[in-house]
Formats: structure tokens, sequence, C-alpha cells
């Protein structure tokens, strides 16, 4: 019999979880244990626009741009706008890696116009 994870309970109660389940848990463990905040939601939860901009980092104002402008997806039932966290996390994720690949264009640029022989070594690696 393989060991499998198990969340216990104070009366010693086990309940059987599966691999995925633990490994979140654990995660989220790990984030309390250096006292970050955690928020768990199902991915198809839908944020208010107060809430999606403070996961992006950006201003409320800012986001509504960005909804307008069809960047990210929303929904607008009544009067207000209400965005799908995975819509969030795939614009976040897009994000970062346009950032990316304009950081490694400007680097190659460097590279090619000899910016980097003016240092006395290396740059130093940002990433």
């Amino acid at each position: 019999m393989t060991d499998r994870p198990a969340l216990v309970g104070p009366h010693n109660e086990k309940i059987p979880l599966p691999r995925e389940a633990f490994e979140v848990l654990l995660q989220v463990h790990q984030a309390m244990k250096r006292g970050l905040a955690i928020h768990v939601a199902p991915l198809n939860a839908q944020l208010t626009t107060q809430e999606a901009a403070g996961y992006l980092g950006i201003s409320r104002p800012t986001l509504v741009k960005l909804l307008e402008s069809g960047a990210i997806p929303f929904v607008k039932p009544g009067r207000h706008r209400y965005v799908r966290i995975d819509d969030l996390i795939a614009y976040a994720e897009q994000l970062r890696n346009q950032r990316a690949g304009t950081l490694d264009e400007m680097a190659q640029g460097a590279q090619e116009d000899g910016l980097y022989d003016l240092l006395d070594g290396p740059p130093p690696r940002m990433r």
C-alpha cells in the first residue's frame, strides 16, 4: 500500500487527498508561514473592478480602460463590471511574456550595438 496524502483533523480523523490538492495546501501553508495573505477561489469566480485592479496592481480607472479596449473580457449584468479570475491570470501572463520579450530584444540590440563592451564585466542579471 502506498502512502497517500491526507488531511488530519484535530480529533485524528483523516481525509485522503489527491496529490494535486496536497501540493496546493502545502503552498498555502508555506505562504502563510511567511505572513503572506492567501485567497483561494475557483478560476471562474468573478471579481469587481476594484478587486481585479488590486490583483493586477493598477488603478481601477486604468483597469476600466483595459476592459473597454477589449484587452480583458468582462461581463456587465447591470451597472457594474465583473472580471473572471482566469481572464486576469491570462492577461497577467500575457503581459509578463510581452515584457520578457521586450527586455530580450533590448538586450539583443545592446549586444549588437556593442554596448556591453563598454562595461567592466558582464551586466548584472535582473531575472
